[in-house]
């Protein structure tokens, strides 16, 4: 991991350029790689593995100054160069075995009882796997809907904006993948917050509300009165 003022060009499906400032780049045992300013959870640019790194020196300006270049490219063709201007802080750090993420007893029962009755967030769905994996972490649910296209659904007790914006980047990862795409999402919670549908509606996911005790068979939605 090491702190940098550096520059960024990333060329693939379209073309960004990170203008030169302070940022992170964290480069992950399993050759991820990303890169975060001060600001928000979410990457400014990443890319996933499997990628190669190449280090190159640049060009010496005026001062004395010697640019050092990273260039990135992944197996879909896509690129990211990095040029750091000026090294503020590199250190490496060994993390070990993870055990993983480790849900609340009413998220991972939720997950489990969505599985066994997909069909509550559309008729004619089939699951495909719990727990679909990806460079960035596990998709709570990967399932086909009725005309046989993927759906990623990330399942959240409450429906937030983190789980929109979480959503969002297994979407942007899994439609990389030319078996997968197009993969569709849904984000499926008990409460969903109007600000994280406003942003999820923005972005082409579906919001469900699902009722965890229905699920459980211990309530029956159609013999209330309110």
């Amino acid at each position: 991991m090491i702190v940098a003022r550096c520059s960024v060009v990333y060329e693939g499906r379209l073309s960004t350029v990170l203008p030169e400032a302070v940022r992170l780049v964290l480069v992950k045992g399993d050759g991820t790689l990303l890169i975060h300013n001060d600001r928000g959870g979410k990457p400014l640019n990443w890319m996933s593995p499997p990628c190669v790194i190449r280090v190159a020196t640049g060009d010496t300006d005026e001062t004395g100054r010697t640019d050092e270049i990273w260039s990135v490219e992944n197996s879909a063709g896509e690129t990211l160069v990095i040029t750091i201007h000026e090294l503020i802080h590199d250190h490496e750090q060994e993390l070990g075995s993870d055990p993983g993420l480790v849900k609340d007893g009413v998220e991972a029962h939720l997950q489990r009882l969505l599985a066994e009755h997909v069909e509550v967030l559309g008729q004619g769905w089939r699951l495909v796997r719990r727990e679909f994996p990806t460079a960035i972490g596990p998709v709570d649910l990967m399932c086909r809907d009725s005309s046989g296209l993927a759906v990623a659904v990330e399942i959240k007790r409450r429906g937030e904006i983190d789980g929109v914006e979480q959503l969002t980047r297994y979407l942007d990862l899994l439609n990389r993948d030319p078996l997968l795409h197009p993969v569709r999402g849904v984000l499926a919670a008990q409460e969903i917050k109007p600000q994280a549908r406003v942003l999820a509606e923005d972005r082409g996911i579906e919001c469900v509300v699902v009722d965890y005790d229905v699920l459980r068979g211990i309530d029956d939605a159609d013999s209330r009165l309110f």
